[in-house]
């Protein structure tokens, strides 16, 4: 006979497994997609469930919908973690597939549920491929990452979809007292929690419903007991919510969603906004040299030379920022981020790089006009290298009519000021040398 061991006791598991839902009705949250006649219910409720990815925040009950829809379908169940080596071979997926084959020739559905399913490489995703193609499995992944970036399209292909949102603070408070109902809660134990105290532990959450059902867990292991009551306080709570896990993956698509909120912050003039997207980086762990890259950039291809000063000081605060680190360089970044975001705007320089891209890649490599070579040798000079070269130092107003641009190219022009702030000045200057040039074109 096995022996019992201490962790098949059901107190022993965390409390978010012991009070999982079982059911739709049970679910909190996702009302998107799970609430009356929305197309996911109608599928799980009609054992219609075809291959999908469940893509979402940690938390918010990917895990828990496919151990529902595992429960509801008329299907075997075969559970894979990507996080366990041990279950996720290519040669223990090729195994688990050929029995699923072998099932759908006798009649019999097998479905499959992934977690993390971001973590399988290329070779681990493929080993899938065939068997959902042919049908001999249908295929549910979860993952935190977006599907677009860590699936093979191929596979992604033949999976809907399903983007879950984080938890309103209101489904987290009514999951936290359903978690104080459910008989598999607390047992033997009467937990008094006050509102106040189940809304600070549910904003305290972020959207996270592990964090919450985790929380509330060990609040009540650390309230005062009497018995076989518990009262939790907010005096108890404040070791537990003095400090919010911020989410944020510095390699991620939320790397990639929040530095694109702080360009265009900046970009559309509002600093607030700017302030509290960097405020989200530094406080998920961001490398402020990153961040202070990003702004290096920022000043030249959304200020230019509206303000002069703009590049200035983004490299100014780099250097602050490689000097000191964090913490301390955090105010530095933010006032580069404010000043940025007040700044006069203007991608004119931005767009003339692009247009002059555009000419290098779409025409010839045309040669260089003779008169702005150089002339080393006898030779060059011999083959008109430099020939009437007209040096403007030498001229009253600093300038010449001399074409500098090849014969292809002239009249292209890339670079288009605008009147806003100092870039006003430089389109002045612009326009009169312009101007002088056509004057002088044929003197």
């Amino acid at each position: 006979m096995e022996q019992e061991s201490l962790f098949d006791n059901p107190q022993q598991m965390p409390l978010a497994n012991r009070v999982r839902p079982e059911t739709l009705d049970d679910f909190v949250g996702q009302r998107h997609l799970l609430g009356a006649g929305k197309i996911l219910r109608e599928l799980i409720e009609n054992d219609q469930v075809s291959s999908m990815i469940f893509w979402g925040p940690p938390g918010v009950g990917k895990t828990t919908l496919a151990e529902i829809i595992a429960q509801q379908t008329r299907a075997k169940f075969i559970r894979f973690s990507a996080v366990d080596s041990s279950i996720s071979s290519i040669s223990k997926i090729k195994k688990v597939m050929q029995l699923a084959e072998g099932d759908r020739q006798i009649g019999e559905r097998t479905l499959v549920f992934v977690d993390e399913i971001h973590r399988f490489n290329k070779a681990q995703q493929d080993a899938f491929l065939p068997y959902v193609e042919r049908g001999s499995i249908t295929l549910i992944g979860a993952t935190t990452e977006n599907p677009s970036f860590e699936l093979n399209s191929a596979l992604l292909s033949r999976c809907k979809v399903f983007v879950l949102k984080a938890l309103e603070t209101a489904d987290i408070e009514q999951l936290l007292q359903n978690a104080l109902k459910n008989p598999a809660g607390f047992p033997d134990l009467t937990v008094q929690v006050g509102d106040d105290e189940l809304r600070a532990m549910a904003e305290f959450a972020n959207g996270d419903a592990r964090t919450a059902l985790n929380t509330l867990e060990m609040a009540v292991l650390n309230g005062q007991k009497t018995d076989r009551r518990v009262t939790v306080t907010r005096d108890d709570l404040k070791q537990l919510i003095t400090q919010k896990f911020v989410l944020y993956d510095k390699s991620g698509e939320e790397h990639y969603n929040i530095i694109s909120a702080l360009h265009k912050s900046m970009r559309n003039s509002d600093a607030d906004a700017a302030i509290y997207w960097l405020s989200r980086m530094l406080e998920g762990g961001e490398d402020p040299l990153y961040i202070a890259r990003r702004l290096v950039r920022f000043a030249s291809e959304d200020i230019g030379l509206a303000d002069t000063n703009a590049l200035n000081v983004a490299v100014n605060v780099f250097q602050a920022c490689q000097f000191l680190g964090m913490p301390e360089c955090d105010v530095h970044l933010t006032e580069a981020v404010i000043y940025l975001a007040l700044a006069p705007k203007s991608n004119a320089i931005y767009k003339a790089r692009l247009a002059a891209k555009k000419d290098v890649q779409e025409t010839r490599d045309e040669p260089v006009p003779l008169q702005i070579r150089n002339a080393p040798t006898k030779l060059m000079a011999d083959l008109d290298y430099g020939k009437d070269y007209q040096y403007a130092h030498d001229a009253p107003d600093k300038l010449t009519a001399m074409q500098s641009l090849p014969d292809a190219l002239v009249g292209h022009e890339y670079y288009h000021p605008t009147d806003q702030g100092r870039e006003d000045l430089f389109k002045k200057r612009l326009d009169y040398v312009k101007k002088w040039r056509r004057d002088h074109q044929d003197k």
